[in-house]
């Protein structure tokens, strides 16, 4: 999954807020180089992020979105906003991924009539807030009961299981000690054995397990990272969130290669 950030203040620094041009020629290339699916977002999550308007999220999407729409490539949009569901869906979009999990009011029922794929993330607080003190009693049993209350959720509005992508939400409300122990446990994160989405690309936890490399230092630690994460699930079904395309889809391909084993 390719990242087309359509914001001003990325932590990634890849922002790409009021250019049409730019966004387009960004996600093209992401697409050349081999995302299977490109996740717009225009409003931001990073950590301590205030929240935008839903004009403001709409007048920096749709724009972008309407360019994309006949491209022949899956387009996953990264909102919260039922509002910005509904535009997206009825432009093309194939898949919500939302960082709630479709708790806000109004966006189960902005979905569960479509056929779109959906991503649940778990996150603790709110962005502006998730990262002051992030707390778990057991972090590997919480994070799993939340996607797996989540997924009843869906499927209690009639969402069939296989429209659903689950994501742990690395460092969305987690310390490094919390994403590390995920990380190794991603397994046994799996509901009725739905795939994973793991985005660590670039945060914070590759630049602390790195010494404090800054965010355009992080691409071998982001690398390392994607390769562990695909040995983890041991050919179970993953999606790797990244900014570096060609770079994470060289180093999946070399793995496979050199382990015999198949991408999932």
């Amino acid at each position: 999954m390719g990242i087309v950030n359509l914001t001003p203040d990325s932590f990634s620094g890849d922002g790409l807020t009021g250019s049409v041009a730019d966004a387009l020629f960004h996600a093209r290339a992401e697409w050349e180089a081999g995302a299977d699916i490109l996740d717009l977002g225009a409003e931001s999550t990073r950590p301590g992020a205030a929240p935008i308007s839903l004009q403001e999220e709409l007048d920096r999407l749709l724009p972008v979105l309407e360019k994309m729409r006949d491209w022949e490539i899956p387009l996953s949009i990264d909102s919260s906003k039922p509002e910005v569901m509904r535009a997206a869906l009825a432009m093309g979009a194939c898949m919500i991924n939302d960082i709630n999990a479709l708790r806000v009011p109004g966006a189960l029922e902005a979905v569960a009539a479509s056929d779109c794929g959906l991503c649940l993330m778990h996150m603790q607080g709110k962005p502006r807030d998730m990262q002051r003190d992030p707390c778990y009693k057991d972090v590997i049993g919480e994070v799993r009961g939340f996607l797996a209350e989540r997924v009843l959720a869906c499927q209690d509005v009639g969402i069939a299981p296989e429209r659903l992508l689950l994501d742990p939400g690395f460092g969305f409300g987690k310390n490094l000690l919390h994403n590390v122990t995920l990380f190794r446990y991603l397994p046994k994160l799996m509901v009725n054995d739905l795939p994973l989405l793991v985005g660590v690309c670039r945060k914070r936890m590759i630049g602390e397990l790195t010494g404090g490399r800054e965010v355009d230092e992080r691409l071998s630690g982001s690398l390392a990272a994607a390769v562990v994460a695909a040995e983890k699930m041991n050919g179970q079904a993953l999606v790797i969130r990244a900014h570096d395309v060609r770079a994470t889809k060289d180093a999946l391909t070399v793995w496979s290669a050199l382990t015999g084993r198949e991408k999932s």
